[in-house]
């Protein structure tokens, strides 16, 4: 590190649990971030503040007036841009010394998986079932840890599946596929502008430990938090036996 990241980043340095060495780990590494709304916007600053070295930023949409309330990396002048490409230029003010590579594509299984091969880290920051369950797949077959966050109305969830052990449940292990809820979306039944802040706040804070090894987190735990009460639920999360995802991945086999 140089003077100037020595000073920039001197907050984390100062954290024992951190440390010079576990801030190099956060400037050596790579972090891909599917989503770039209400979650990922807040998890993109911090991570971004904090000196990840390289944040690539996919998201296929653009900028929309009502999207302000809440994805506050995105300004009124933004309005019809690729979420990326706004994001990205948001970001750069905050930390020019970070690498962005900014994605404006829906990715498809395929491309899943070549691009969660290319992360240390994914966080699934999107806003549909489908996705959730295409990043899931996508990371226990990379065997990439994959911070995963959910909000809408006034609850939000937390999670992390870390892949790069053996016998971790998965997404689909909490919330199995066949058995999914009608899906509720912010447009039809709203969503409360601090929480997405907060859930992605905590995507962003479970990456940064998994990257600087700090072992305490929410790594096979569900963490839950109701923001009109403020009640924060945390549980323990088990692999499914009967998962039809993770079940027979080579990497839960004995």
């Amino acid at each position: 590190m140089n003077d100037n990241q020595l000073l920039r980043y001197s907050r984390h340095i100062l954290l024992p649990e951190i440390g010079i060495e576990g801030q190099q780990r956060l400037l050596d590494a790579h972090v891909l971030i599917i989503g770039l709304g209400g979650l990922g916007s807040p998890a993109a600053l911090y991570l971004a503040a904090s000196g990840i070295g390289r944040l690539t930023l996919c998201d296929h949409d653009t900028v929309d007036f009502s999207n302000l309330q809440r994805q506050i990396v995105h300004r009124t002048a933004s309005v019809g841009q690729p979420k990326v490409v706004s994001a990205q230029a948001t970001l750069r003010e905050i930390n020019p010394e970070v690498e962005y590579i900014a994605l404006p594509e829906r990715a498809d299984a395929a491309r899943l998986l070549e691009l969660v091969s290319q992360a240390d880290v994914v966080l699934d920051c999107s806003d549909n079932f489908a996705t959730r369950y295409a990043v899931n797949r996508a990371c226990l077959t990379q065997g990439t840890p994959l911070v995963s966050g959910a909000a809408i109305q006034f609850d939000g969830q937390v999670s992390v599946f870390d892949f790069r052990h053996d016998g971790v449940p998965c997404y689909n292990c909490v919330f199995p596929e066949d058995a999914a809820s009608e899906e509720m979306r912010c447009a039809t039944t709203g969503v409360f502008a601090p929480l997405v802040g907060i859930i992605g706040s905590l995507q962003a804070a479970e990456t940064l430990k998994l990257l600087a090894g700090i072992a305490r987190g929410l790594s096979g735990k569900l963490l839950a938090l109701n923001a009109l009460d403020m009640r924060v639920i945390r549980s323990e999360i088990r692999p499914d036996p009967a998962c039809r995802v993770c079940n027979h991945s080579p990497l839960t086999q004995p």
